[in-house]
């Protein structure tokens, strides 16, 4: 089968590789859409820290936001799988840990991830293999490119349900990219006043054409009470502009992940009586991620710029646009595609 292949930071080959045989236990899904993520992104550039922890290495075939439908049984698996649509869970925990078997899978130490850590093949090639265990079942009304929005859309879900937010709180994202942009979506659906702060004209544009009214660039943010903020982005000093932003006794969301270390006096945290929590993985937000598609409440679609296949994945690692994409932040693989 053809599968991209990250050989080296920068370097990549679209090869022809051993298409996956269904070990005990897992199935092999016929792949139809794949979403490229930041996380591919910094194993493109060498910066992801997997590769300095020893929990990742070149080469490796990436992505883990992805859909398709079973196409073979591995020993033991329920047949009722076999032709099934479905999408998976990136995490992949050991199931003896006490985390495993706390229901915390996600954060095993011995976890595997999909297209990321523990030499895991990802979804960008033709087939893939994975464990029965992490699969999730997608309803008619959920196709490929919902599918392939389920997992960022899962941890989007958790990070709005971390903020809390009551019907006419006010809540603000910072980072209007894909995760940042779900995180509104969700938070929208509690009732909430939504505000996104950004720092593209072309972000900032994209998220009101969204239906968000409140939408500030941080040098025009307004001087408001906010009961939850959730920062979605990458940037290092954000982290404690949160916390500085958040109201009293409200909660601050850490979903996204800077390429240095970011700072937060603990003081203030303590004194203004603020809940902080920190979001790793879809995993406990998949289902509901999956619902909220299939009713309508969430429409992740325009997010979807283009959809491109397995020969373009290099130039859109490296930064480049396909031509004639949508103002959306998330590129669409369709590896079965020429």
């Amino acid at each position: 089968m053809r599968a991209f292949v990250l050989t080296g930071p920068g370097k990549y080959a679209v090869q022809e590789v051993p298409a996956p045989m269904a070990a005990p236990g897992e199935v092999v899904v016929e792949v139809e859409r794949v979403g490229v993520c930041g996380t591919d992104v910094e194993f493109f550039t060498g910066a992801m820290a997997y590769l300095h922890q020893g929990h990742a290495a070149y080469p490796m075939r990436l992505g883990h936001e992805w859909a398709g439908r079973v196409a073979a049984l591995g020993e033991g698996v329920d047949p009722g799988w076999l032709g099934r649509r479905v999408m998976g869970d990136t995490m992949l925990g050991c199931g003896v840990c006490r985390r495993c078997l706390r229901g915390h899978q996600h954060v095993c130490e011995k976890r595997q991830e999909v297209g990321i850590r523990g030499n895991r093949p990802g979804a960008l090639a033709e087939q893939l293999a994975v464990p029965a265990s992490s699969l999730h079942t997608l309803p008619d009304s959920v196709d490929a490119v919902l599918g392939a929005l389920v997992e960022p859309g899962g941890n989007a879900l958790r990070a709005a349900e971390a903020a809390a937010p009551r019907p006419g709180d006010r809540a603000l994202v910072l980072g209007p990219g894909t995760i940042g942009l779900l995180a509104a979506m969700f938070l929208r659906t509690t009732g909430a006043e939504v505000h996104l702060m950004g720092s593209t004209d072309s972000s900032l544009a994209f998220a009101r054409a969204l239906g968000f009214a409140h939408v500030w660039a941080e040098d025009s943010l307004p001087d408001l009470p906010f009961d939850a903020v959730v920062d979605a982005s990458n940037a290092a000093h954000l982290p404690e502009r949160a916390l500085e932003l958040v109201e009293p006794s409200g909660r601050v969301v850490y979903i996204g992940l800077a390429g240095e270390p970011s700072r937060i006096d603990t003081r203030t945290l303590a004194l203004k009586d603020v809940t902080a929590v920190g979001i790793l993985s879809a995993s406990p937000g998949l289902d509901a991620a999956i619902r909220a598609y299939a009713t309508g409440s969430v429409d992740p679609r325009p997010l979807v710029a283009a959809t491109v296949g397995l020969d373009e994945v290099g130039p859109v690692l490296a930064g480049e646009r396909p031509p004639g994409s949508g103002p959306g932040p998330k590129i669409h693989v369709d590896p079965r595609s020429g």
